[in-house]
């Protein structure tokens, strides 16, 4: 069995975290029959947010009279110290809890500290006194707020997107968590969907001592290999760096990563998948992708009107716009059936 001690905070845990991202697109009886399985296999971290609409709803009903046995991390993206204060409320109420293990900001846009004016640092050192939260952490995109919240010794744990298909630079939080006994909590680990071998994710991420992933899990099937490793574990073997190579050499440089930070769009274009449906075509084959559905969201592109506001907001650096016209005509050579995909 793997496990993993994030960082300063004294959690020691399976090396399988629970994403709660996806659960808010499955029925409250479906998402609870899963949280439950994954924890009777053995996971007993997970990750929720305020912002995942009824996440925290159902995380709070699966784990109802057995809090103390496992550990829960919730994020809120206020704005300021009185917001923070409403959003802590509402997510102890709604995960029936007197406390939260890890209380994260969300992708905020900059590094909060102490006497910056926002009051939020204030609201989180308040709520650990009041013993509301016991650790406090930041999720992030950016690369600058990352390594900005890692050198100031404010915070307990890092989230960030972490895969085999990151970046050197991304590979220096790594590295800097650990030298500063930081929690580096793993997000992305499957590379929003485009990574399909689970098993070579895992040996992957194994490989660092101080990372912990979390798994994105919607449905039981994908639930059962997760649980299959906390007592068989994958290690790298050739197959797998085979597997990693071949995935690096497909997937590097500009690809969306589908973290959403673009949106909204003012024209109403789902760019987070809009801007990578090649790839999901290429990767995860499905009819739906070529649906009438699909054919009217990925029409929507023709309404661009080059404002650049995907561009500006992605944490990436990606020409968006441009990513999604040669996204736009691949997906239409593929309907009329000029380029064939598995």
């Amino acid at each position: 069995m793997n496990q993993v001690t994030v960082g300063s905070t004294g959690i020691t845990v399976n090396k399988n975290g629970f994403g709660a991202l996806p659960i808010q697109r499955v029925s409250q009886e479906d998402a609870v029959v899963l949280l439950k399985k994954a924890y009777d296999g053995g996971i007993r971290f997970f990750d929720t947010a305020r912002s995942y609409s009824d996440s925290e709803e159902k995380v709070g009903e699966a784990f109802d009279g057995i809090r103390t046995n496992l550990y829960i991390a919730t994020k809120t993206a206020a704005k300021t110290g009185e917001e923070l204060v409403k959003d802590l409320e509402l997510s102890l109420h709604n995960l029936r809890t007197d406390y939260i293990d890890i209380y994260q900001f969300h992708n905020i846009e900059f590094c909060p500290k102490p006497g910056d004016g926002s009051g939020l640092y204030e609201a989180m050192l308040q709520a650990k006194a009041q013993g509301k939260i016991r650790h406090i952490g930041i999720t992030n995109h950016r690369l600058m707020v990352a390594r900005e919240a890692i050198e100031s010794g404010l915070y307990e744990t890092l989230q960030f997107p972490f895969s085999y298909l990151s970046t050197e630079k991304d590979l220096e939080l790594v590295t800097m968590c650990k030298e500063h006994n930081m929690g580096f909590i793993a997000m992305k680990s499957l590379a929003g969907g485009l990574i399909n071998k689970s098993d070579a994710a895992y040996a992957y991420a194994a490989e660092f001592d101080n990372v912990l992933p979390i798994w994105g899990v919607q449905k039981e099937s994908e639930l059962d290999e997760f649980i299959s490793y906390v007592t068989n574990p994958p290690v790298m073997t050739d197959r797998i760096m085979r597997i990693i190579e071949a995935d690096k050499a497909e997937l590097s440089g500009n690809f969306c990563r589908g973290c959403g930070y673009c949106m909204p769009c003012p024209v109403g274009i789902e760019i987070n998948n809009c801007a990578r449906i090649s790839l999901m075509l290429r990767r995860a084959p499905s009819d739906r992708w070529l649906s009438k559905e699909w054919q009217n969201k990925m029409g929507k592109i023709d309404d661009c009107i080059h404002c650049n506001q995907c561009m500006s907001k992605c944490p990436y650096g990606l020409q968006t716009p441009e990513l999604l016209a040669k996204n736009y005509e691949d997906f239409k050579n593929v309907l009329a059936g000029k380029v064939k995909v598995q």
